[in-house]
């Protein structure tokens, strides 16, 4: 009784927090001077039509090299663990009952179009709203959809080790490209800026978008092979 009660007096105590933030909330009308930089000079600058993009991938790109190194350590770590515990269990698998007929079917008919939209969304990350982060999650729901069917579905921990390092390793390698043929790290200016909104433009935002899609992808999909690979069946 007492702990619902505490529960009730905190969610009313937040609510009336947020409450008071909306009330006093009134938007700007104008854009301050960093984001009317960004709005007036990205397209002249990076070539990308997507200004988020643009920040996310070159004016911060420092920053995303950090967030794709955050999401590898628990990916190592989960990975780590989790291979320790299969060593040091014995126990054998129970068998499991065949998956359903729309299971299956399902994803026979999902699995491609799922990994085409993957890929469409971090390739198109320069033009439209996505990215790198974005189309890796969708490519390891695919992913999730084969575990779901089967379980216990082998995926070579190698093939994965080695996509994951050799991503990481272009997108590091792009980053140096850049500091020394163009203006700094991550620079997109070593390759043609292109022509505004078109699929080859950016200079290498596409590419560099590209390898953080499969690594990310590549990173989800593994903790997802290591937690159905100890799965308590």
């Amino acid at each position: 009784m007492i702990r619902r009660l505490a529960v009730i007096l905190l969610l009313l105590g937040l609510g009336a927090v947020f409450a008071g933030l909306l009330v006093g909330y009134t938007p700007d009308q104008e854009l301050n001077l960093i984001a009317r930089y960004y709005a007036d000079h990205t397209a002249q600058d990076i070539g990308a039509a997507n200004i988020v993009t643009a920040i996310v991938v070159t004016y911060r790109g420092l920053d995303t090299l950090g967030e794709v190194t955050v999401l590898f350590l628990p990916a190592a770590i989960v990975g780590l663990v989790l291979s320790r515990g299969r060593r040091e269990s014995h126990r054998p698998q129970r068998e499991l009952p065949p998956p359903g007929e729309l299971l299956t079917s399902g994803t026979r008919l999902l699995v491609p179009p799922i990994l085409l939209l993957g890929v469409y969304v971090f390739a198109n990350g320069h033009l439209t709203p996505g990215g790198g982060f974005q189309g890796g999650a969708i490519l390891a729901s695919a992913i999730l959809l084969l575990l779901l069917t089967n379980p216990l579905r082998h995926f070579g921990h190698g093939l994965i080790a080695a996509v994951e390092s050799a991503a990481g390793l272009v997108y590091v390698g792009i980053g140096l490209l850049g500091l020394v043929l163009a203006g700094g790290f991550l620079d997109n200016r070593i390759l043609p800026l292109g022509t505004l909104g078109t699929l080859f433009s950016a200079g290498t935002i596409p590419v560099i978008y590209s390898f953080i899609g499969l690594k990310v992808g590549v990173e989800f999909s593994s903790m997802l092979v290591d937690l159905s690979e100890t799965e308590d069946l």
